[in-house]
């Protein structure tokens, strides 16, 4: 559970997003969108010391020393599982069309067998979703898979070095831009929304505190008369 690894590091060290990054295995904006408050679904803090994985003299020595790579205490135990699709949590799943349609927009070149193990989807959903057949096509939206924390750069990355590999395509760097400016304006987005919330909420706020004060006025003008 690297996330919620992630997520108690952050909230609770003072360790930097690039320590906690590589002893998560994790992107590095990954866990500074955590920091940000911007991750598209929250995750519950998972104790890494509790779990014996880390002790405090080891956080302490990496709090003291930013370059100081940690070392995990002990491996924490794996769960087998059998072969098939990744499996996602049920409050992920609506995201997972959005990812799809990202990835077929922005790498053609990854193979719908790759989506599908990347994703943890259907072949059947990728095809609907590329010839706009599938049922809620007027609300997707591509975004970025890793963002939605449907997988993580790594895995991305990895698939995408494989499928443009495969099909013979050069690595000029682009792709690397294009993910950066896909992923900021991502986080813009869900930065906008949240203000976009906050100020609805404070609004709606203060008109229920007129609608209030008009409604005691009235009721002391009833009893004066």
């Amino acid at each position: 559970m690297p996330h919620a690894t992630a997520s108690w590091l952050v909230d609770n060290t003072g360790l930097t997003f690039e320590q906690i990054a590589e002893f998560c295995g994790l992107h590095m904006l990954e866990v500074q969108a955590m920091a940000d408050d911007l991750a598209s679904s929250k995750y519950t803090g998972r104790d890494p010391v509790r779990s014996g994985e880390l002790t405090m003299a080891e956080i302490e020595k990496g709090q003291a020393d930013p370059n100081y790579r940690l070392k995990m205490h002990k491996a924490p135990v794996t769960v087998s599982r059998t072969k098939g699709p990744r499996y996602t949590p049920v409050s992920k799943r609506q995201d997972k069309p959005d990812g799809i349609a990202w990835i077929l927009r922005n790498h053609p070149e990854i193979s719908d067998a790759q989506i599908g193990k990347l994703i943890g989807t259907t072949r059947t959903t990728i095809a609907a979703i590329r010839d706009r057949s599938h049922w809620n096509i007027a609300n997707i939206q591509p975004k970025d898979p890793v963002t939605l924390g449907l997988c993580s750069q790594r895995e991305l990355d990895a698939i995408v070095a494989k499928a443009a590999k495969r099909a013979g395509i050069e690595d000029d760097g682009q792709d690397d831009i294009r993910l950066g400016d896909d992923r900021e304006a991502l986080i813009e987005e869900l930065r906008a929304e949240r203000e976009a919330a906050s100020r609805a909420a404070s609004e709606a706020a203060q008109e229920a505190e007129v609608a209030a004060w008009l409604e005691a006025k009235r009721a002391a003008e009833a009893a004066g008369e």
